[in-house]
């Protein structure tokens, strides 16, 4: 059973429906969700749930239907991301682990550790302790082993993600990594499970080789129960009477999996086939099903490896991979962060010593920002502007809601803000214009940018269907991506100047008749009803959004620059600044016009080009443009 509070609910309010249940000799579990707090009762329940009801600040009492209870959505409706070294798992980031199976020396590991963060993986896998189906067979290198990993993690700036086999040895493990990896054979080690769920490490659960969901949903149930909310699950494939591959793998688990739980799911290829050239072709399928994550076995020579060399890939054929993989993830949604870079300090450590053993995991990878960095955004929660943040920098920013595009602007200028995520261009309704224009208004800097595949769902209250609507409430983007959807219907669209605003608006005013276009996400935030999904007309339809600073951060990866610049008004004043441009050998990508306030038929005109502007192209250019602002120097994902 759960028990639904008030928005309003107070402390002493949920403490005394804990002690309540207390007194029925009950456990239960208080997750304080994005809109109310939830209480899970633990356990077989035979209460009535009308007696709690009725108890101040509860909001209404349901059962869970399902044998596991935190790990299904019914208890936490939306998705579980966990943590690891600045990468968020579960959100919408794409997060790849890739490295050997096994270690199997200090150069084999560090070659493949080195070749996997070059390629742009995030997590680094390998095996300490193997266990396998031979006793004759490599059975890992133990803490040895362990040190290594340890030593490339410090190097290279990624986490580790290794197995454990045996109780006894989980304290060991998890002094060392990042990730605790429990194995298909050991998916039922029931006192395996609740070691792990002793420890302040997340776990990486992978399905048995003849497991079913529920059965693999059970074991996160020990785990979840005993204290450890940092679960995810692993696809690696099942065995079947198919002998083409070493295992199936069910990708249907992976949409299955994500409507019964709301913890992560990551899919194995490596293992879930057993063969070299069908890995990146089941990877790129496990990112399109909507995997949090994909596992790949990578090593320098897999011809002499100790185990599992049929299906480790060669680094080439990982780098190859993981730039499909960047085209793609957009498409459901997903982003492949870029990989974090080792600190100076832990860099130097590890060059001075690779066999000392430490108490504790090396630290943590530098990223983009400070946790306390406040990141600013238009609209409120549930908006793409604010999952665009959270794409960006991660779980651990601070994330700063306006209402307008211009106190964005203005949060970043006064300094409430370090940075601002704003969108600047769609794929279907073409630029935001304000945007362009606040952009010359204020002395900011662009310092990355990012794409978002935009999916708009209409929302309404809860119980109402299609035919009730009448009135839609919407942005004016959102309106103008789904102008095919609303034409058809013919109702009357209201404009509002936030997409998860216009659900809010919905809700606040109860009304089966109106309905509002917001993200798929949105519905279950404000727990209101989807009356239809994918309403944009093409589902090619994306924003790309703008990162601004107030001061320049030129990174060693940038590869775009955008400038602004004004041509003298006569013939071939333009013509004049893009032979520059071209002489300079930049390519331009984009050229955008806009009227310059108070000076009729006047326009500036904004550039992206390939590459870094330098300053010997910017005096160039001043040759034969009155005014030439470089806006910024970034990174661009292909």
């Amino acid at each position: 059973m759960i028990v639904v509070m008030k928005p309003s609910a107070t402390e002493a309010q949920i403490d005394a429906v804990v002690a309540r249940l207390a007194d029925r000799h009950l456990e239960t579990r208080v997750l304080r969700g994005a809109e109310r707090p939830v209480i899970a009762v633990i356990g077989k329940v035979s209460l009535d749930p009308r007696e709690f009801e009725t108890l101040p600040g509860v909001a209404e009492c349901t059962r869970i239907s399902r044998p596991y209870k935190l790990a299904s959505r019914e208890w936490k409706a939306e998705p579980t991301v966990v943590n690891v070294g600045g990468y968020a798992i579960g959100g919408p980031q794409l997060v790849v682990m890739a490295g050997p199976c096994s270690v199997e020396s200090r150069e084999q590991l560090l070659e493949a550790a080195a070749a996997c963060h070059a390629a742009g993986a995030h997590i680094l896998r390998g095996g300490a302790f193997k266990p396998r189906t031979s006793p004759y067979a490599f059975q890992g290198k133990g803490e040895e082993g362990l040190q290594l990993l340890a030593e490339a993690r410090a190097l290279h700036g990624m986490p580790i993600v290794t197995e454990v086999v045996t109780a006894e040895h989980v304290p060991l493990v998890a002094k060392y990594s990042d990730i605790v990896q429990i194995g298909a054979r050991n998916m039922q080690n029931f006192e395996l499970l609740k070691a792990v769920s002793e420890i302040d490490r997340p776990v990486l659960l992978k399905r048995g080789i003849s497991a079913t969901i529920e059965e693999l949903l059970m074991a996160a149930e020990y785990i979840l129960s005993g204290g450890n909310p940092h679960v995810m699950l692993c696809e690696r494939g099942i065995r079947t009477y198919e002998t083409a591959t070493r295992n199936t793998l069910d990708l249907s688990a992976v949409p299955v999996l994500r409507a019964l739980t709301h913890l992560p799911v990551i899919v194995d290829p490596s293992h879930g086939t057993g063969h070299r050239p069908y890995v990146a072709p089941m990877a790129m399928a496990a990112v399109a099903a909507g995997a949090d994550g994909i596992m790949i076995e990578v090593h320098p020579n897999p011809e002499v490896a100790l185990s599992d060399g049929p299906q480790s890939l060669y680094p080439h054929m990982l780098e190859r991979l993981l730039r499909d993989v960047e085209v793609v993830a957009p498409v459901v949604g997903r982003h492949l962060p870029r990989p974090t870079r080792p600190t100076r300090r832990a860099h130097a450590e590890a060059s001075a010593t690779h066999s000392t053993q430490t108490d504790a995991p090396a630290a943590a990878p530098e990223t983009l920002t400070a946790p306390t960095n406040t990141v600013a955004y238009q609209g409120q929660a549930g908006a793409f502007s604010e999952k665009a943040a959270r794409q960006f920098f991660g779980p651990d920013a601070s994330l700063l809601p306006n209402p307008s595009f211009r106190s964005v602007f203005e949060a970043v200028a006064r300094g409430e803000a370090a940075y601002a995520v704003l969108p600047i261009e769609n794929s279907l309704t073409g630029s935001i214009h304000e945007n362009y224009d606040l952009l010359l208004e204020h002395d900011l800097h662009i310092v990355g940018e990012l794409k978002l595949r935009i999916v708009h769902t209409l929302i309404g209250q809860p119980g109402a269907n299609l035919d009730d609507v009448d009135t839609v409430y919407a942005h004016p983007q959102a309106a103008g991506q789904c102008e095919a959807f609303l034409r058809k219907r013919g109702w009357r669209v209201v404009n509002v100047y936030d997409t998860a605003g216009s659900v809010a608006h919905v809700k606040a005013l109860g009304d089966a008749r109106a309905a509002g276009i917001a993200g798929p996400h949105v519905a279950a935030l404000y727990r209101m009803e989807t009356l239809a999904e994918s309403i944009e007309d093409n589902p090619s339809n994306f924003t790309r959004f703008m990162v601004l600073a107030r001061d320049p951060a030129p990174r060693a990866d940038a590869n775009k620059s955008t400038l602004v610049f004004r041509a003298e008004n006569r013939p071939g004043g333009l013509l004049a600044v893009l032979d520059a441009i071209a002489k300079a050998g930049l390519n331009m990508v984009r050229l955008e016009s806009r009227p310059i306030h108070g000076t009729p038929w006047q326009y500036m005109f904004y550039v992206d080009l390939e590459g870094i502007v330098d300053d010997a192209a910017v005096d160039a250019l001043r040759l034969t443009a009155p005014f030439v602002r470089v806006l910024g120097a970034y990174h661009s994902a292909v």
